[in-house]
């Protein structure tokens, strides 16, 4: 069986990337810009796991956020690299695994976290290394976004419930808010939820 680096570069060799181009999610949206009852998280250090070609990045970006961003295919980086010059921003790009993100020398200090659409496709090992690397980045206090694909909601998308999520995360980070993720359910007519949480401690 292709490993999911092998796998991700022949999509990207063929064209074939339906996670592009799709709207950003709205929990990001209220987390960034606030909503009528919370205001935005000031804007820090913030580490975009699983980047693709850059779309989230440069948003995060354009709102005064200092942005590094991994991918582990270097085809959506070089992209991304390109989208975030054309827009005269400077975002770091960098191919990493998610599941190595200590061993990356990216610091361990960033406010806010941010996947969409990455952990929900790994497999159980991936998911504990995900879990150990994402909590070795973080600053104490900071938050951590998670979009996901419900379990048989796509199609080869392994998906991801909110107990998995809670077990999984406990005890060192707490689930502040979980909802559906209503942007990207009408963009990709699949079913997902997003998972805020905070570290603890």
């Amino acid at each position: 069986m292709a490993s999911k680096h092998t796998l991700f570069r022949i999509f990207y060799r063929l064209g074939f990337t339906p996670w592009d181009g799709h709207p950003l999610a709205q929990s990001l949206r209220d987390i960034v810009e606030g909503t009528d009852v919370t205001a935005a998280l000031p804007a820090g250090s913030v580490l975009e796991a699983g980047c693709g070609t850059g779309d989230c990045s440069i948003y995060l970006a354009q709102h005064g956020w200092i942005v590094t961003a991994v991918d582990f295919v270097s085809t959506p980086l070089t992209r991304a690299r390109a989208k975030a010059a054309a827009a005269g921003l400077s975002i770091e790009f960098i191919q990493a695994d998610v599941t190595r993100l200590s061993s990356a020398g990216l610091g361990d200090n960033f406010a806010l976290i941010v996947d969409n659409g990455c952990l929900h496709n790994m497999s159980d090992n991936d998911r504990d290394s995900y879990v150990r690397e994402v909590s070795a980045v973080a600053a104490p206090d900071a938050q951590l976004l998670i979009v996901a694909f419900v379990p048989g909601g796509r199609l080869g998308v392994r998906g991801v419930d909110r107990t998995e999520m809670e077990r999984r995360f406990a005890p060192a980070w707490t689930l502040l808010s979980a909802g559906d993720e209503r942007e990207l359910d009408r963009a990709e007519k699949t079913p997902a939820r997003y998972y805020l949480f905070q570290r603890a401690g």
